[in-house]
């Protein structure tokens, strides 16, 4: 497999479950501020936080009101993290690849890319917001089961799949991040009202409130943490992305599970085996927030060991690893190269 199309594999199905989870934040955030009282104060500024964005918000908007935020993170053409944008990219992607992915998966981001357009182009598309919202989200687990139904489970599946995990392991541990740290800093309020609804809002965003209630019955904030942090069965659990999205990889490679012969494989499996062996009451016993910072700056660097194993150009000299089945193409620079500087990390 040439690199250049691994590489928009990865990307495409990244930036489908970004415009995703954006959709996720926004649309819980909006029904969390129905369910809080008058004077408590809308919270948006979270919102920005958790796409990593914070500066080029403010740069741009200053202050965070619900306009500014919902502009910003939807309908913005050069904000890089808006559905707008991640959609964009995504369609470009799969533009580059079709003779890769099935004409399903293809007319699915086609259809989801031109919906939002014509969304954004509506001067009242936001007065239900709920919808479009859920649209979207729609949309991305749309493509996920076509995905999974309409395309073989070789090489280019698996650089998919891995995309697709790690990007939602970062979101759901930013989205914990931003609680824990951001949303609640006054220590009176733990355990009040307010924030056992604003854990059940956190939960609602991750689609995990009806599993977590089944699973443990009352909100308890150290069982919310390690229920989408370290539980092994749920697909948005941060530990659950990191174990599949590891044998993702090591399919790609074929290098056995437990042994490394890449900078990815050893990058990954020291983020699986730092949430295989970790207990909630110790992360936040030390710090949540420590904690979560530098496995954001792991994944990072995971991520930078995926692009340098196998995306990355080298000289004609040079050869890829035996155990790594496709070979480097001098002509994925340039998609490559802009393509890392627009993400928005």
């Amino acid at each position: 497999m040439l690199s250049r199309v691994a590489e928009a594999i990865y990307w495409m199905n990244r930036y489908m479950e970004r415009a995703e989870n954006v959709a996720r934040f926004v649309d819980v955030n909006l029904n969390l501020m129905l369910d809080l009282p008058e004077g408590f104060g809308e919270q948006w500024s979270p919102l920005v936080a958790t796409t990593g964005d914070t500066d080029a918000f403010r740069g741009r908007y200053g202050e965070a009101t619900k306009e500014s935020v919902l502009k910003f993170l939807t309908f913005d053409k050069e904000s890089p993290n808006s559905i707008l944008s991640c959609l964009r990219m995504a369609r470009e992607n799969a533009r580059s690849i079709r003779e890769i992915i099935s004409s399903e998966m293809w007319e699915q981001i086609n259809k989801s890319y031109l919906m939002v357009k014509e969304h954004a182009a509506r001067a009242k598309s936001m007065d239900t917001p709920h919808d479009f919202f859920t649209a979207v989200k729609q949309a991305s687990h749309l493509f996920v089961g076509i995905s999974y139904l309409t395309m073989s489970h070789n090489e280019a599946w698996h650089f998919g799949r891995l995309g697709r995990l790690l990007e939602r392991a970062d979101k759901t541990s930013r989205i914990v991040d931003v609680k824990y740290y951001i949303l609640l800093p006054d220590p009176a309020e733990v355990g009040s009202t307010y924030d056992d609804i604003q854990w059940s809002a956190l939960l609602k965003s991750a689609s995990a409130l009806e599993m977590y209630r089944k699973r443990h019955g009352r909100i308890s904030p150290p069982k919310v943490v390690d229920y989408l942090l370290l539980d092994r069965k749920f697909p948005r659990a941060a530990r659950y992305c990191l174990s599949k999205a590891q044998r993702s990889l090591h399919a790609i490679t074929g290098t056995p599970i437990g042994q490394a012969e890449t900078a990815a494989e050893r990058q990954v499996g020291l983020l699986y085996a730092q949430f295989e062996y970790a207990d909630t009451r110790e992360i936040i016993k030390s710090g949540l927030h420590e904690y979560l910072d530098d496995f954001q700056v792991k994944l990072n660097n995971a991520s930078e060991a995926i692009h340098e194993t196998f995306f990355a150009l080298r000289p004609l000299e040079e050869s890829a690893p035996e155990s790594m089945a496709f070979s480097q193409s001098q002509s994925q620079s340039q998609g490559g190269q802009s393509q890392r500087q627009s993400r928005g990390r």
